[in-house]
């Protein structure tokens, strides 16, 4: 016989991000890359964006953070990945940062909000998310930098809940299907995926929220 299902939780209590989510804070990040291999290819871009949550329990696009990351020395360019991309690694208005400089500009606001939220750690928040972890942690590793406030393997994948909520795993059909809009000429920079892939997010725990909470009063 099988056992019930759980009711879903209600929060008593003023929701925060915090209870929302055990205590991880959801950043979403997106990276640019000259090819697959996270320990072979340079880190182009990063971008991460920091939501926040209004009284009512709902997330919003916050903060957003992003950089232009030059190539660690020995870093593999595919040409390939370029010509997608349309990224020239060394133009020089590219304004270039080193990979400790970047990863600095990014997790120095997370572990604030981190802090500020009262979470105990953040949780990267991707389109297939292994690729971004896995760039990310391999920077982490090359820059020997300590305190990484993302977990080292866990996270939250909008292909997955696009697929969900609006039955499209694709990241420029599920942001349409879920009424923004797409823009190809600006794809496929760190920036751009990495905002267009926030309000995703924020759209589709929203929707869960307003599905399993009672009605708002006043």
């Amino acid at each position: 016989m099988s056992k019930p299902l759980l009711p879903i939780p209600r929060f008593r209590e003023q929701p925060t991000m915090a209870n929302r989510f055990r205590g991880f804070l959801p950043v979403v990040v997106d990276v640019e890359t000259a090819g697959f291999n996270h320990e072979r290819d340079a880190l182009l871009e990063i971008a991460a964006v920091i939501p926040r949550m209004d009284k009512h329990g709902d997330l919003h696009v916050g903060e957003i953070h992003h950089a232009h990351v030059e190539p660690f020395p020995g870093a593999n360019l595919e040409p390939e990945a370029l010509a997608f991309t349309g990224i020239d690694p060394y133009h020089p208005f590219r304004f270039a940062i080193s990979e400790q400089e970047a990863l600095q500009r990014i997790f120095q606001p997370v572990r604030k909000a981190v802090k500020d939220m009262g979470c105990s750690r953040a949780i990267l928040v991707g389109h297939n998310p292994i690729l971004d972890l896995n760039f990310l942690n391999a920077a982490v590793r090359r820059t020997g930098i300590k305190r990484n406030p993302f977990h080292p393997f866990s996270t939250f994948d909008t292909a997955t809940l696009g697929g969900l909520a609006f039955g499209q795993t694709v990241l420029a059909l599920a942001v349409q299907a879920a009424g923004l809009e797409w823009n190809d000429e600006e794809a496929h920079s760190a920036k751009y995926d990495a905002e267009r892939t926030a309000q995703l997010f924020c759209i589709i725990v929203n929707r869960w929220h307003h599905l399993h909470q009672p009605p708002r009063r006043g």
